[in-house]
């Protein structure tokens, strides 16, 4: 729905912030709808402050220099996830890779029995069993954005740990989505508390003097040889699931182990400068919030 103010009262600028601000509003309006959607008198009935023109037009340019900063910092977060990428075809897929040994990750893993597992079906965990504090559980929510996040927290209690425990996660291990939304992987971080995962993930402990977690992070997210295998065993537009056994059957080209020390390095200091744009995206967020709050409650 196009809206044309009348410029001599309501300045676009001021109205297209407005707006903006307005969206959590303007979403819950069409939550009650059999078919969602906002009407053109939702948007005609809302109120909005509405100061002399030339206040209307500082806000507004106040507020957009704010956006921009915010746009400029999500710009540079998505050129180092492109520059993530270009390092992993430089060390990875060029012609050097062709005399690699070309492995599948079960031969990667810890020779330790039970090193790639899912996690305890059926009766084994039931959601009636988790507390509100213990043995953190582990599920989608950790690997769904493809690095590991705290999402819900989960708990089992200590007793229901020890018939468990032969799901626990370790550092680095790799977490590998194979029900919900399939073929999300993450990396476990090294200061993770005690841990089991659920059956929604595949989890990986690797053999170190083989693979590192970051390589094969990478390559089942990045190499076009993964993304070929996995694209083989997708059913329609959106993988239908994923087993233990296609994970293991997963063709893996295998370099050096120095070569993939030299990637970690690499990765890392690209991972570093991320968070720091991340950190300050956050805090852009945060105070263009309270710009738009001081804004249209007349204090700005």
């Amino acid at each position: 729905m196009a809206l044309r103010p009348n410029e001599s009262k309501l300045s676009k600028a001021y109205l297209h912030q407005f707006i903006i601000w307005s969206e959590p509003l303007i979403s819950s309006l069409a939550q009650g709808a059999t078919v969602p959607g906002i009407g053109r008198g939702d948007i005609l009935n809302l109120e909005i402050p509405l100061p002399p023109l030339p206040e209307q037009r500082r806000i507004a340019e106040v507020l957009d220099r704010a956006e921009g900063l915010r746009a400029k910092r999500r710009e540079s977060i998505t050129h180092l996830e492109k520059l993530l990428q270009g390092i992993f075809i430089e060390f990875f897929e060029g012609a050097d890779s062709q005399t690699w040994s070309l492995e599948t990750i079960a031969d990667t893993v810890h020779p330790d029995k039970g090193s790639i597992r899912t996690g305890p079906f059926g009766s084994q965990l039931l959601t009636s069993e988790f507390v509100e504090e213990g043995i953190a559980v582990l599920g989608i929510d950790n690997a769904v954005s493809n690095e590991f996040h705290w999402g819900e927290r989960r708990y089992i209690s200590p007793k229901k740990y020890q018939a468990l425990k032969r799901y626990t996660v370790k550092p680095g291990d790799v977490l590998i989505t194979i029900m919900g939304t399939c073929g999300r992987c993450a990396v476990v971080p090294h200061d993770i508390p005690l841990a089991i995962n659920t059956k929604h993930l595949c989890c990986i402990t690797l053999n170190p003097k083989k693979c590192l977690p970051i390589f094969l992070h990478e390559y089942f997210l990045r190499h076009s040889t993964a993304k070929r295998y996995l694209e083989n065993r997708a059913k329609g537009a959106i993988m239908a699931g994923l087993n233990m056994g296609l994970i293991e059957e997963m063709p893996i080209f295998l370099p050096p182990l120095v070569l993939q020390q030299e990637f970690a390095r690499r990765i890392a200091a690209v991972e570093k400068l991320k968070a720091a744009h991340r950190t300050t995206l956050a805090q852009l967020d945060a105070l263009f919030a309270s710009l738009q709050h001081r804004a249209f409650r007349g204090d700005l």
